[in-house]
């Protein structure tokens, strides 16, 4: 029986899952799923968990079930190329025959002292929970400091204001606006958001270092209850620390048919594959749709095609708590409610459809 072994359980992990499961996968082919949680995580929501605007359950959807589908919850430690082996903490270690590394992201300090000790982070359910707690038990009036005005700060410190409006929030960003890589008319609309409700955008910040409860921002020390940091992203360690290829973000240089260039046994999926689009769930649900077609005509002994055509992104959306929003969808901007409304139907959707 070969051995087809998925590392993650995230967006394109469970897509490889749907499109394999129950039709596609050959008789002689088993697969084994591997994440440390025994549930799929809906990371886009991570935001609104640490707010505290949804509930743990609301960003869990339950793993699909099949005879030829095993599950192993653990972490990876490390990917022997050579031996075709995974080690994880502990012990134990698993074989394969083929295998998908979708072991996603994790926060990027860029080198700055004290960030990774004295900051809070939403970059994985666990630590999005801890963020949760500390930050819906602090006392009226408290600071917090979110440093990064991308996608992730913006939605986190616009639900944290509307789930805790007796707390001071301080969005650090090192543009002039918010949300700098979308067009103007949405930077704008996002940063005039920020003003009329209350939330502090410090524009052109840089901060230098981080100590306990204290952020420096251009060196000049700023009391805070709290830090989080969602200021940028780098692919996991055990992807970090493999003997191949990477771009200059760290991700793993790939062929056009998304495995490594010496070795067609072992494909990346997700936040850690270099593509030529800023990582999403959008984009490793596209990748993992094509690396089915490999997969599937590979086991059939039928002809690869030698590329793909470019994933194709249907846009991006982004909440201002639950009445407003923003968007890009087809290049056009939309803000508003009816930007809301759209990410939570395309959440109902992906849940539905995830049972």
């Amino acid at each position: 029986m070969k051995q087809l072994v998925i590392l993650g359980g995230g967006y394109g992990g469970m897509r490889m899952l749907q499109r394999l499961l129950p039709n596609q996968l050959p008789d002689d082919v088993e697969i084994t799923l591997v994440d440390k949680n025994p549930y799929h995580s809906l990371k886009t929501e991570y935001y609104a968990l640490a707010a505290g605007t949804i509930s743990d359950q609301h960003v869990r959807v339950t793993f699909p079930e099949h005879p030829r589908l095993k599950t192993m919850f653990g972490e990876v430690e490390l990917v022997d190329l050579e031996r075709k082996q995974i080690y994880f903490v502990g012990e134990e270690t698993l074989s394969y025959d083929e295998l998908v590394i979708g072991l996603g992201c994790e926060d990027k300090y860029h080198n700055i002292p004290g960030a990774h000790d004295y900051t809070y982070s939403i970059q994985s359910i666990e630590r999005a929970r801890d963020t949760y707690q500390s930050l819906n038990n602090l006392q009226a009036n408290s600071v917090v400091a979110i440093v990064g005005g991308g996608l992730s700060g913006v939605e986190l410190a616009s639900e944290l204001h509307e789930s805790r409006p007796d707390l001071r929030v301080q969005l650090y960003d090192r543009g002039k606006k918010v949300l700098s890589v979308f067009p103007d008319r949405l930077s704008s609309y996002v940063q005039n958001w920020f003003e009329t409700h209350g939330v502090e955008v410090v524009n052109e910040a840089n901060i230098t270092k981080v100590e306990q409860n204290t952020l420096y921002n251009h060196d000049e020390p700023i009391h805070c209850d709290a830090i989080v940091w969602t200021a940028g992203i780098t692919p996991n360690k055990v992807v970090r620390e493999l003997p191949v290829e990477k771009d200059a973000q760290g991700r793993v240089v790939l062929t056009p048919l998304h495995h490594l260039p010496n070795d067609p046994t072992v494909f990346v999926l997700g936040d850690c594959a270099s593509l030529p689009h800023a990582p999403s769930a959008q984009l490793a649900e596209g990748q993992a749709e094509q690396i089915v077609q490999v997969l599937v005509k590979r086991w059939k002994n039928e002809p690869l095609p030698e590329s793909f055509p470019q994933i194709k992104l249907k846009g991006v959306l982004g909440s201002l708590g639950k009445k407003h929003g923003f968007g890009l969808v087809s290049q056009t901007a939309i803000t508003g409610r009816m930007a809301r409304l759209l990410k939570s139907g395309v959440l109902w959707m992906y849940k539905y459809h995830n049972g």
